[in-house]
């Protein structure tokens, strides 16, 4: 098995041409082992999706070498004839999808797309608001001494706004005495951003929206991931309660390519479009873009259909979790309306351990800080909780009864303790059956076929 230590080691020589073409070769053997054991796996990140596979022969295609840097028909680079009218289609698409007036596609990553908004609207040491990361924030909306987007590449200060626990949701009479506060004082914030990362349930941006406009301040929903249920009509609608701008990424509950967007009104399309090029973006991965526009057309014939999906088998495997003892976040009001569960896991041990013991058993998912961890002194390695996501296992077919299911695989690995080369064999068995990708207009080949071109 290759060793990281190796590359280490082999630093200061010369390397010959047979060691690199055992390194070469080496990178397409795991290459090939990844996409096998995938395969095997229950993928439950929540920040995840399995593209199809039109979607993937983009990501392969030539657009991928070129460089296209600017607007369509603004570019600075020639070779762009049919690179600018797949953007403009992806420009379309995503202008239909979430009902905005203007859209920018360009955008790398939802980070980026965040960074966008800042660079566009804010000055450093404007004031913003957002969520805690232990309350759903991200850290791209993060404070400068937690290595935050928002305070260490923008200089922004960073205030938090308050959070019911019990609600798993912002405080809005809190909130709106907070902001009220602020203003009295004299720090009146000039941004905030709303949605986030551990988002169960729709948020109040239609009553926050409404006091922070009466100061001026800018309403940003970071839909980073729950996009694909907004397109698919199965979540709130931010452009229409309130928000100025929103924010995305395309490879969560959208199933594209990895990267991010901008959706927003025409009267703020100057703005972003600047802050995007040439403010924080250079050439914007093509290949990428032409995989967003198939991503945007699949979700306007199958969104629907898919995100409702999304949502029942959350919903079901947070219920058939909860019946199996574990405690589940969002009990007393469904536990979910998005494609997250989330688990209080402190009677079993911690996050990170579970998280290894997890995938030991082919169960992918990840550790969670969740409400009330800081406080008791756990961090993002040891912290209490796990996050899972069904977007994934939706696209491969898996509904509600599948859930129950993947929630008796769970509870034998986090409360039974069982050998993990049972419950592993288990796994493999079950996954079997969900070799393809739903919700395409094609789907012949298996969602994690290794594709060898060379």
């Amino acid at each position: 098995m290759f060793k990281i230590d190796a590359w280490l080691r082999l630093s200061s020589i010369d390397l010959g041409s047979s060691t690199a073409f055992h390194y070469y070769s080496e990178v397409l053997r795991l290459l090939e082992e990844h996409h096998r054991w995938f395969s095997e796996c229950i993928p439950l990140i929540a920040s995840e999706n399995v593209p199809s596979p039109a979607v993937r022969e983009a990501i392969v295609s030539d657009f991928g070498n070129r460089y296209a840097e600017g607007w369509p028909g603004e570019r600075v680079y020639a070779g762009c004839i049919y690179i600018d009218q797949v953007e403009n289609v992806c420009i379309e698409l995503a202008k239909i999808l979430f009902k905005a007036e203007f859209a920018d596609v360009r955008p790398v990553s939802g980070v980026c797309a965040n960074l966008s908004v800042y660079s566009a609207f804010t000055e450093p040491n404007d004031i913003m608001l957002s969520l805690a990361i232990p309350n759903g924030g991200h850290i791209s909306t993060g404070r400068k001494e937690l290595f935050g987007t928002a305070g260490l590449v923008h200089g922004l200060r960073v205030e938090y706004l308050p959070f019911d626990k019990n609600e798993m949701n912002i405080d809005v009479d809190e909130a709106k005495k907070e902001i009220e506060d602020m203003v009295k004082r004299g720090e009146k914030p000039k941004l905030a951003m709303l949605g986030g990362s551990l988002l169960l349930f729709p948020q109040p941006v239609k009553e926050l929206s409404d006091i922070l406009h009466q100061h001026d301040v800018l309403v940003c929903y970071d839909a980073a991931h729950v996009a694909g249920l907004i397109a698919g009509g199965q979540f709130q609608d931010p452009l229409r309660e309130g928000a100025d701008v929103m924010t995305l990424s395309t490879h969560k509950t959208l199933f594209g390519p990895q990267g991010g967007a901008i959706v927003s009104f025409l009267k703020f399309a100057k703005q972003i479009k600047k802050a995007v090029f040439p403010g924080t973006t250079s050439n914007h991965h093509l290949h990428h873009m032409a995989g967003k526009a198939i991503a945007f057309a699949e979700m306007l014939e199958f969104g629907s259909a898919y995100a409702s999906q999304v949502v029942k088998n959350a919903k079901a495997l947070a219920q058939a979790l909860y019946n199996r003892g574990i405690q589940v976040l969002g009990a007393e009001k469904g536990f979910t309306r998005s494609h997250q569960v989330v688990l209080d896991v402190t009677k079993y041990g911690d996050g990170g351990t579970l998280e290894k013991a997890l995938e030991e058993c082919n169960i992918i998912v990840n550790r969670q800080l969740i409400p009330g961890d800081v406080k008791a002194g756990r961090n993002y390695m040891q912290p209490g909780g796990l996050r899972l996501g069904v977007a994934e296992v939706t696209r491969l077919g898996m509904k509600e009864g599948e859930m129950e299911e993947i929630a008796e695989f769970i509870k034998m690995v986090i409360v039974d303790k069982a050998e993990p080369k049972i419950v592993r064999e288990k796994v493999r068995a079950f996954r079997m059956s969900y070799q393809k990708v739903h919700y395409a207009f094609e789907s012949e080949r298996e969602a994690y076929s290794y594709i060898r071109i060379r």
